[in-house]
């Protein structure tokens, strides 16, 4: 078996107010092969975006390290490229410039030209399907237009590790399902390393090649690693009668509900 492109080891988050203290984060260790999709579910409050950002370099661990291609990861850096839930463009760029300005803070200095950096911008619009409204704005798009765009950037920064904290979860299953058949042929297109946080359990069976599944915080830990072995392309409306795949999605919902119930539930 190859050596682990990203490894996440022993990480611990506490956090400190004053007197008090927060363990949120405990002994998370898992390793991620090149290429592989992984997606991270749980609970709110779980640590699922706390963990995310430990990996992109937003925060420090209180314990542990990441190890991103042999290399330890100490601070934010191009080799990882975030998409958050909103889509964080500037509403005064144009579709073409939000892009555009990824592209020449990662590619300028000699390193593209700027016929290259044009080209090489077109080429990311592209992938996600947006070169026809390059020179709108973004208040003049859709919200799921207004996402494609944000993926556009970290997939223009040609990142290391893609990480994705609940993209979809703010748009209507019509469109979520188009970006999520959308995610899964550029990856596949791309071979690249993507990290994504879901509460969708249909999703997560989806897309991920492996669901790491965590426990209730405080103090949250990987409680299940569930491989799922679909072939792919996947095409949804085939998985909807198979059953493999309605195993794997009885697995993560046992998981989430029987094994670690809602924290309010448990209380109660």
């Amino acid at each position: 078996m190859s050596s682990a492109y990203l490894t996440i080891e022993q990480i611990g988050m506490t956090f400190t107010r004053g007197a008090e203290r927060s363990e949120v984060l405990t002994g998370i260790s898992l390793k991620i092969e090149r290429g592989s999709f992984v997606a991270l579910i749980g609970h709110s409050g779980c640590g699922k975006s706390t963990l995310l950002n430990i990996v992109a370099g937003l925060m420090r661990p209180t314990a542990g390290a990441i190890i991103l291609d042999g290399k330890e990861v100490g601070a934010p850096g191009p080799d990882r490229a975030v998409v958050f839930q909103n889509h964080s463009l500037l509403p005064w760029l144009t579709v073409y410039e939000n892009v555009r300005l990824g592209v020449d803070k990662v590619f300028g200095r000699g390193r593209k030209s700027r016929a290259e950096r044009h080209a090489w911008t077109l080429h990311n619009l592209d992938l996600v399907q947006m070169t026809a409204a390059k020179d709108k704005r973004p208040a003049e798009i859709s919200g799921g237009m207004r996402q494609r765009v944000g993926i556009a950037p970290a997939l223009a920064m040609e990142p290391k590790l893609l990480l994705m904290d609940e993209p979809f979860g703010a748009l209507d299953a019509l469109t979520r399902a188009h970006l999520q058949d959308q995610v899964m042929e550029i990856q596949q297109r791309l071979r690249n390393t993507v990290v994504m946080i879901t509460h969708d359990v249909d999703e997560a069976v989806l897309l991920a090649a492996r669901i790491v599944m965590m426990t209730n915080g405080p103090a949250a830990a990987i409680g299940q690693v569930l491989d799922i072995e679909l072939p792919r392309p996947r095409d949804r409306l085939a998985l909807a009668e198979d059953k493999t795949y309605a195993h794997y999605r009885g697995e993560v919902l046992r998981f989430l509900y029987e094994r670690q119930r809602r924290p309010a539930e448990t209380a109660a």
